[in-house]
Parts: C-alpha cells; structure tokens; sequence
C-alpha cells in the first residue's frame, strides 16, 4: 500500500464559510474513503519549523505571516499577498500553513530516505505562494519546501502539475536550477489567473530548458487534453532522468468547477493518474510524491480525488457511491451530488468544428514548446 500523510488538523486552514478554498473538499473526501471501507490508517506528519519554511521563503515575508497569525495589524499586508480576497487573514494561518507544509515535507523526507517509494499526501498543493508572498489561496509553498528536501538528498526532481492554473510560484522558484524540471498543463494564462505559463517562460541561467508550460485553449476535453500530455510529459521525462516525481492534483479542470474553463471529466483524470503512475515505474522506479491542489466543485473534486486514492493503492473503482454518505453531505451542503463515482452527465457540448479547432490550437502549442527546448535538450 502506498503511505498516505494527513493529519486531522489539515482541516484549520480555512478562510471562512464563504471562500472557495473549503477544508469541507478533505473533510468528504475522508468520510467517502470510510463509507467505501478504505480509510487509510495515516501517517501523522510533525509540523513544518520555521527554518524549514526559511528554505524557500524570505524571513520578512515568514514574520508578516506569523504577525498575521496573531492578529497584530499589518498596514503593508497587501505588498505581501495577505489580507486580499484570495487570502484573507485568519488567527492561527502561520501554524495553518505549517501544518500542511510538514506534510508534504514528511513525505519528501519519506521518499528521500528510502522508507517509501510512492507516498499521497492528502492535502497541499499550495503552487501559488512565492517567496515573499502570498498567492490564490496559498501561503506557504509546501510543493517547493518538499522539492528542496529532495534536491538537498541529491535526487532530480521532476515536478508535474495538472491544477487548471499554472503552477507559477513553483515555477519561480526552481527557475534557475537544473536539478528540477517543472512541467505545468493548465488553461492559458490569456483567460485565466494568474496570467503566466507561457511557452516561452523556459527557465534562465542553468535551469533554462527545465521550465515547460502547456498553456491549454478553454474547453480543452478529455481526448485533446491527454493527446498534448503524451505529446509532452513522456519526452520530457526520457530527456531530464529524473530521481522523482513531485505531482500537484489539482481538480479544478473538472468540466464542473466553477474557476476554469476545461472540460475532463473523471475518465480523463482516472486515465491521467494511472498514467502519471506507470510514467514514475518506468522513469523513477516507482518514487513520486503526489498532494492535492485546487478544486472548487464539491462533487466533481471529492470523486477526482477518490478515484487518485484508489488507483495509487490499486483498489477497485467502484461504480456508485455509498448512499448514505451522499445523502448526508446533500443534507450539509444544500445541493445533489453524482450518485457515480464517474461523471452522470456530460460537459459542456462545444461543436464539433470548434472541438477540432480547439485540438488543433494545443497541438499546435505542444509542437512550438518542444521545438523551442529542443535546443537546450540534445
């Protein structure tokens, strides 16, 4: 069974009833495992220190958080992310953030030492956050903390970010490295926060090369999608010989979630997570790390995620959803859920013209990214 890190306390990042990012999306995500019979027993992650959050981010930018985190006034907040309607203040935000960072960083530390070759963090994700600040919903970039933790044990790292919004402060911040590959597959920056992850952002200095972006065309569905995946990620991977893979889960290109605009349904990202799966057996010997992301339909990301759980510990999919369990959280939540764990309906219907354009486009944006690096690959 793969090692699965989560910790009950996950559930106090949180930015209030009204903002996107719920911690209702961990709470029904572990009732459902419980009401299929597969809650996993969890291994419980110490929290981040402080000198592990210093390892990405800068010491003034820590301070304003934590003064955050107390409730002390800060009139320079928004100059630091903080304080915005994507991140809003809350009293305890600092250990919030901490907590979640030690969870990803545990299972780095996992795979680093050879305890464990593939471990699920059941939370994180935060790709947003930058060095000195704040970013869509993101404080401290848990992603890149793990990521040093493994450079720093001497291992590659190839880091794959399937989230509808490009992966940028990751990006950022392993930009000029050679030792991290950072592959982002999102809507393009043109129509969708936060407006970078642009075929030509490729990396500088020693890292240039190791910087690829698939900026995709809205309404992107399941088939043009995976067709630019294998157009890109196996390359890239034969090309940077990574040690490990570092994999962000978004759920957000879910034809349902309100913040995007593409349109997979569960047999896309069911497809994607067995491939992201065979891709770290034959590339890394298994070794990948793999946390959530964003997601902001109930219903459509507590399925996506189920099904990523169930196919890393090669469990049966099962066709419907345990009744109780979906009876409860319509009663909580005030809405119906899909009865399936795979999509009832269909998304979006986009012509068949424009469907073809569309492909088109992203094949066309496959093509000019791998004839751009190709320079600095061969």
């Amino acid at each position: 069974m793969v090692p699965v890190v989560y910790h009950p306390d996950y559930l106090s990042y949180n930015f209030g009833p009204a903002h996107p990012f719920s911690p209702l999306r961990l709470e029904m995500l572990w009732t459902l495992l419980e009401a299929l019979g597969y809650a996993p027993d969890p291994l419980r992650p110490p929290m981040a220190t402080r000198a592990d959050v210093l390892r990405v981010h800068t010491e003034a930018y820590v301070a304003h958080v934590e003064a955050a985190s107390r409730g002390e006034p800060l009139p320079d907040a928004e100059a630091f992310g903080l304080d915005t309607p994507d991140v809003p203040i809350f009293l305890g935000m600092d250990p919030a953030a901490r907590t979640l960072v030690g969870g990803t960083l545990h299972a780095a530390r996992l795979i680093a030492s050879g305890q464990a070759l593939s471990v699920l963090q059941l939370g994180g994700g935060f790709h947003h956050a930058h060095p000195s600040r704040a970013s869509g919903f993101c404080i401290y970039n848990d992603l890149s903390i793990a990521i040093r933790a493994l450079t720093d044990a001497g291992l590659r790292v190839a880091y794959i970010d399937i989230d509808v919004h490009h992966g940028d402060g990751v990006q950022a911040i392993h930009y000029d490295e050679d030792s991290v590959l950072t592959l982002s597959l999102h809507e393009s920056g043109h129509y969708l926060f936060p407006g970078t992850g642009f075929i030509d952002e490729i990396g500088e200095g020693r890292g240039q090369g190791f910087s690829l972006n698939v900026p995709l065309q809205p309404f992107t569905d399941d088939q043009s999608y995976l067709e630019t995946f294998e157009r890109v990620l196996p390359h890239a991977l034969v090309m940077f010989r990574p040690d490990v893979l570092v994999v962000q889960c978004g759920a957000d290109a879910h034809f349902q979630d309100p913040l995007g605009d593409l349109l997979l349904t569960t047999h896309a990202y069911e497809h994607i997570f067995r491939r992201l799966k065979a891709l770290a057996a034959e590339h890394t010997g298994g070794r990948a790390l793999f946390t959530l992301g964003g997601g902001y339909d109930f219903d459509a990301t507590v399925r996506v995620w189920t099904l990523l759980y169930l196919i890393l510990q090669d469990l049966p999919l099962p066709d419907r959803l345990p009744i109780d369990w979906r009876i409860d959280w319509e009663q909580r939540l005030g809405c119906s859920l899909t009865p399936t764990l795979h999509d009832a309906a269909l998304p979006l219907s986009v012509s068949s013209a424009r469907r073809q354009q569309i492909a088109q486009q992203n094949v066309q944006t496959a093509q000019r990214l791998m004839d751009r690096i190709s320079y600095y690959w061969y």
